[in-house]
């Protein structure tokens, strides 16, 4: 059973430094730099299908438009944008191959772990249906 969790070791007593979970969310923060230049190497290599490509396209188009799904209410509205996002990079990932990934990642190689198995829960955690018919457009 997991220790409960204490106020003191979320928020530090000044009120700015979380203490247990400040470093995984640093470095998620330092992560995001690599993940955009990832994703754009991944966009230009030929190596990686058009398909995947323009779903990962799509979905930043996506988040950029007014067009929402599900309107953006506190909390729901953003789902659809994070389930989608998990959904094309993990996807993305995936039609690359490791050794694609590997070449175009700058960062640690755990902290690409981290992302892979965060699109995955993602990706996982979307309506089947949804996801069927996300997979029928990509293959």
């Amino acid at each position: 059973m997991a220790e409960p969790l204490r106020p003191d070791d979320v928020l530090a007593p000044d009120g700015t430094v979380l203490r247990r979970y400040g470093p995984i969310l640093m470095e998620g923060a330092l992560a995001l730099p690599n993940l955009a230049k990832l994703l754009v190497r991944l966009i230009r290599d030929p190596r990686v299908p058009v398909r995947s490509k323009a779903l990962m396209v799509g979905t930043l188009t996506y988040l950029v438009t007014p067009l929402d799904l599900i309107p953006d209410i506190p909390v729901i509205g953003q789902t659809d944008d994070l389930l989608l996002i998990a959904y094309s990079l993990n996807h993305l990932i995936k039609t690359a191959g490791r050794d694609v990934i590997t070449e175009h990642w700058d960062g640690s190689q755990d902290v690409l772990a981290m992302i892979e198995n965060l699109v995955g829960l993602g990706t996982n955690l979307m309506p089947s249906r949804v996801r069927k018919i996300l997979d029928r457009f990509a293959s």
